[in-house]
């Protein structure tokens, strides 16, 4: 009786913490990297460039939310969750810093969150069914492949944009040391066809949220 209403409690966070990611400005506990820094002259063409690449940056941390909320609930060993939660809980920093971004730069977020938040969270519940060495495995993994993608996006990122790029360091340093947090608890390796789908995937989300 006590397992269920537990497993209860964790949906009815997981539902709320759904409707906050998706529906509400996200507060950081951290200050933003961006804080201090002087706004940057752009052109027009550049501020466009970069306010669309922090929008995929944006729901990049969705994505991060839902996996991780997601794994979190159905993970087994409690090292293992409270190393996911603590993992949600700063990318909801990256997410303020993002949408702080965005509204700076005159953007928008992207249109389709909910359906980006409610893909991921299907793929990490998933993931945490295999078990806690594959669910960390996973962690792993994305948390390489996005910091590979944020190590791009400071190729592309304007470089008098030093709001913009702050930010982007500071998550890319983030997202290291939550893959090696993974490691330390017992991740397993992911076979070779699961990375190559999930590069798949980000590159396809990574297009259309670039542009919606």
């Amino acid at each position: 009786m006590n397992f269920l209403h537990l497993d209860i409690d964790r949906l009815l966070i997981a539902f709320d913490n759904s409707l906050r990611t998706v529906f509400t400005p996200a507060r950081s506990a951290r200050p933003n990297p961006a804080e201090e820094l002087p706004e940057s002259a752009l052109s027009e063409a550049e501020k466009r460039n970069a306010e669309a690449l922090m929008r995929v940056n944006h729901v990049g941390e969705v994505c991060a939310q839902a996996l991780y909320q997601g794994q979190a609930l159905t993970a087994k060993n409690p090292q293992a969750r409270a190393a996911l939660e603590e993992a949600a809980r700063e990318e909801t920093d990256h997410l303020a810093w993002c949408e702080s971004r965005i509204n700076e730069l005159g953007g928008r977020k992207s249109l389709l969150n909910p359906l980006w938040y409610t893909g991921s969270f299907a793929l990490g519940a998933t993931a945490g069914v295999l078990g806690d060495k594959w669910n960390l495995g996973f962690l792993a993994e994305t948390e390489r492949q996005v910091e590979a993608h944020l190590d791009e996006h400071l190729q592309q990122l304007p470089e008098q944009d030093a709001k913009s790029r702050a930010i982007v360091q500071q998550m890319k340093e983030d997202e290291i040391r939550h893959a090696q947090t993974a490691v330390h608890f017992g991740a397993a390796e992911l076979p070779p066809p699961i990375r190559i789908a999930m590069r798949g995937m980000s590159m396809v989300m990574k297009r259309i949220a670039h542009r919606v």
